[in-house]
This record gives structure tokens, sequence and C-alpha cells, in this order.
């Protein structure tokens, strides 16, 4: 701004001195704003080569962000100096938004939270443009985060916009690497180790696949029998996927399995109950009277032995 102050203006009016200072200093801000924009834009472009698609996509973000506050920062200094070619005094003015500033923390510190907690969201590399994740208690991918909020799309295509001082804890579940988790219920009368073979040779023919082979990154991991249910024994697998990928390896896996149970009669049962007489104080255990009769239909003559209502 020293250009302006040295410039001659004596040769000129005063309303034309004032709107040519004003011009010019609108059109340095614009010229500004411009070249950090660009400035940010090319650091950008420079990193992201050396990048992943995943570091690609935060640097994305935070020099969206930063193209924000430069403009911000850069429109208020621009707007302090215009004031002052109009010969409005800006001591009383700063003076006046520091009491109004801090008046507006107390009543709007939610607002004061968000940009707080956005900073530190992106900062921390928390979450990331496309990560799905849940947070405040809603699962989605996201869309787009700024200091304000975070915006997310759930599966049914509805959108969220989730202020960021409601964000307590972030779950991503799309970091690196996912993973395709299976509880499967077999009959008590399977055989363990084969229910568990025949879903290691499942995973081994998806593997080889070739639609899922750049997808499965690594072997079936087998946790072994994890719950001894009334009707059922439960396994617990899981596969290491792309990250995001986790939902469709599961699918497709079920889906899989479900076809070799079927081949190999491995049954998946429906809730049963086992029935018990129980037994008396000398152990002996009473007779459980069961009788199984066929009942005749409307109109239908009962045969020798059956039973009619």
């Amino acid at each position: 701004m020293n250009l302006i102050n040295n410039i001659d203006w004596d040769r000129w009016g005063a309303p034309a001195l004032t709107g040519l200072r004003i011009l010019l200093i609108v059109v340095l801000a614009w010229v500004a704003t411009h070249m950090l924009h660009r400035m940010v834009s090319l650091v950008r472009m420079r990193a992201e080569r050396h990048m992943d698609s995943a570091d690609a996509s935060r640097a994305a973000t935070l020099a969206r962000v930063m193209r924000y506050l430069i403009a911000v920062i850069v429109g208020a200094v621009a707007f302090m100096l215009v004031l002052g070619q109009v010969g409005i005094s800006l001591a009383p003015i700063l003076g006046a938004a520091g009491v109004v500033g801090l008046a507006i923390g107390f009543g709007a510190q939610s607002l004061v939270k968000d940009y707080f907690t956005g900073f530190f969201i992106l900062f921390e590399d928390q979450i990331r443009t496309g990560d799905v994740v849940r947070v405040a208690n809603i699962s989605g991918a996201v869309e787009d985060i700024t200091l304000r909020h975070v915006r997310l799309r759930d599966y049914d295509g509805t959108v969220h916009f989730i202020p960021n001082n409601l964000i307590d804890t972030v779950s991503n579940m799309t970091r690196n690497f996912s993973n395709a988790v299976f509880d499967v219920r077999v009959a008590y009368r399977e055989e363990v180790d084969t229910v568990i073979a025949v879903m290691h040779e499942v995973a081994g023919q998806m593997r080889q696949d070739p639609d899922w082979k750049d997808v499965i990154l690594d072997d079936l991991e087998m946790a072994g029998l994890d719950q001894l249910g009334e009707s059922a024994v439960m396994l617990k697998a899981r596969l290491r996927t792309a990250a995001s990928k986790q939902w469709g390896v599961r699918r497709e896996y079920l889906r899989r399995m479900k076809a070799a149970f079927d081949a190999k009669g491995i049954q998946m049962p429906f809730p049963h109950v086992t029935v018990y007489a129980g037994i008396d104080k000398s152990g002996d255990a009473p007779a459980l009277p069961l009788r199984v009769a066929n009942v005749a239909r409307d109109g239908d003559t009962p045969k020798p032995g059956q039973q009619a209502d």
C-alpha cells in the first residue's frame, strides 16, 4: 500500500482521488487473491504427483479450505483499507469489533466450536472426501468437508449436513483397507473342521477370480468357533479387502458359501428348541408321552387308527 501513498494525487480532486484509491485497492486485492489461489493450486498439483489417491483427496480438501481462508483474509484487509480511504477511523471499529466478537463468542459457542473442530479434523486427517464414515450416529460417504460441517450421503441417497461441533467420535470404515467379517451359523451335527475347510475353499476360489483378485488383499483369516448358540454353532472369519470394498466382497462370499454348503449338505439351521422332561430327586427321568396322529380334514373319512376332531 506504500505505492498508493507515494503517488502524487495533488492534481486530482478529492472525490476522484478517493475513488481511484478505492479502485486500486480493490484491483490489488483481486490480483493478490488470484495469485495466492494460483500458488495453492500449483503446490497441490505438485504434491499430488507423489501421493496416492487417498492423500490426493486430502490435499484437495485442504487446498479448498486454504483458498477460502485467503479470500476471507484478503477481503477483510481490503475492506478496512477502503474504510480508511472514505474517512472512517478504524480504531473505534476495531475496538467495537473486539467487544462484539467477545459477545458473539459467548453467544455462538457452537459456531466457534464448528471451526475449531473442523480445523483439527482436516489437520489430523481424520476424514477425507470419499471415505465412508460414521459421525454423530450417521453413516455415509463423505461428499464434502469444510470448517463448518461435514456432508454425508447415506445408502438411500439422503444427504446429511452434520455441524462439526456435534462430532465427538469419528469412525472411518475405509481408511487404507477394510475387513469383510462373516458370522456363519451351522448345525451342531456338522463337523467344524469340515466347515472351516469349505470356507477356506470358497475364499481361495474368490481370490483366483479375475473380478475379485485385486479387491481381496489376503487369505481368509479364520477366528474359529466363536459361540455355542441354542440351535447352532457360530464360526467367525474375515477377509481383508481394499478400502470400501468390504460390502461387495461380503455379499459375494456369502452367496458362494451358501451354494457350497448346499452342495456338500452342510446345514445352516433354523432356530429350534430341545424339549427336556427333567428328572426327579432319585435321578430317574420320567417318560415323555409323545403321540403323532393324523387328523382328518373336514369332509374326509377317518382311516382305521386315525383320530378325528
